[in-house]
């Protein structure tokens, strides 16, 4: 998209102030519920309030955390206000589903780690204190918590595409029913590893990454998962990789947008593939209208986009990926929407 305003955008009326005020003083709203979520989160508010459904009171949620109540009453109202508590008999208790998308990291609706990942240094902090210089970042210099947060957003990912998005691509479930080699690049902590081999268990696994701390965290956690034997660790950047023998499927899960050179990864990938294998990118489809941006999925999306600035990448919308794939000569392209931020594209190796 450009920043250059729309014909619609030239039209319309001029807002007044009031509507102005109103538009500014929602964003603060917004950052003050998102405190409030983040805090109650760390502090384990949420969790003491989701193992007691019929509700406690303000005095009795203090009492169980050991804080102080009038501070605990204080935040009660704010998690009102903000629509995760509602009014119980006894008190509060957490609003229909906040459980699940708070806290249920195995959910595919889960969201709770954006709210501390938005929080830490490398977000906005370290954006601002490079401001002026543009000094770039990588991952290696990324501290361990940002590494593990960005690990539990990216969860839910995973769990929207194994099986369920995978499913969607024409003739990929029967291959993987019958066995076949999968490679994970950018495989990360390893949680999209765990999951492929525990969905396809007549498969063979194999993660690659091009950040040595993380293929070390996914290293532990595929052992711990007893599934050492069939899952196997690669450390090399996408445009590095060499794969032998070649495999059935290619999954690429919120990490595409990253590469130095998309074009020259997806030509590794493709080298990487059998005949007929397909290549599945799984990635946030960031808007490219102006509209789009400005809809609640966009204002997440360009929010990231302040963390990618730093890696020297942005966010990519989703026909970005049909127009690489064609210049590879990737055949039967297609693709899915599997929430407003997550979306597929796929083709196969000719």
């Amino acid at each position: 998209m450009t920043d250059t305003a729309t014909a619609t955008d030239a039209a319309a009326p001029t807002p007044s102030v009031p509507e102005q005020a109103g538009r500014l003083l929602a964003h603060a709203a917004g950052y003050a519920s998102h405190r409030t979520i983040s805090l109650g989160l760390r502090s384990g508010l949420i969790a003491t309030l989701a193992e007691q459904p019929e509700g406690l009171t303000a005095g009795r949620l203090a009492d169980r955390q050991q804080f102080d109540p009038f501070y605990v009453s204080v935040w009660c109202r704010a998690a009102l206000a903000a629509g995760v508590c509602v009014r119980a008999a006894d008190g509060y208790r957490l609003a229909s589903h906040m459980d699940t998308m708070l806290l249920d990291t195995s959910s595919h609706a889960y969201v709770g780690g954006i709210f501390g990942v938005f929080e830490q240094h490398e977000m906005f902090d370290r954006f601002e204190q490079v401001l002026a210089s543009g000094e770039r970042l990588w991952w290696d210099g990324c501290s361990p918590e940002w590494i593990a947060g960005v690990a539990g957003t990216g969860a839910p990912f995973y769990t929207r595409l194994i099986p369920a998005g995978l499913a969607q691509v024409p003739g990929l479930e029967q291959r993987l029913q019958v066995g076949c080699r999968i490679v994970d690049t950018a495989c990360g902590a390893g949680a999209g590893l765990v999951r492929l081999a525990q969905t396809y268990p007549a498969c063979e696994i194999v993660g690659v990454d091009g950040d040595e701390f993380s293929i070390g965290l996914a290293r532990e956690r595929v052992a711990a998962a007893g599934l050492a034997d069939r899952i196997s660790l690669q450390v090399s950047p996408l445009e590095q990789m060499r794969l032998t023998p070649p495999a059935a499927l290619a999954i690429n899960n919120i990490s595409m947008h990253e590469c130095r050179d998309p074009d020259r990864a997806t030509g590794q990938v493709k080298a990487a593939l059998e005949p007929g294998g397909w290549f599945v990118i799984s990635d946030f489809p960031f808007p490219d209208t102006d509209e789009g941006l400005a809809s609640v999925p966009g204002r997440v999306m360009g929010a990231i986009q302040f963390f990618e600035a730093q890696i020297d990448d942005q966010l990519l919308p989703r026909r970005a990926y049909d127009d690489l794939l064609n210049r590879h000569g990737f055949a039967e392209l297609g693709s899915a929407e599997l929430t407003p931020v997550h979306a597929l594209t796929w083709g196969r190796r000719a």
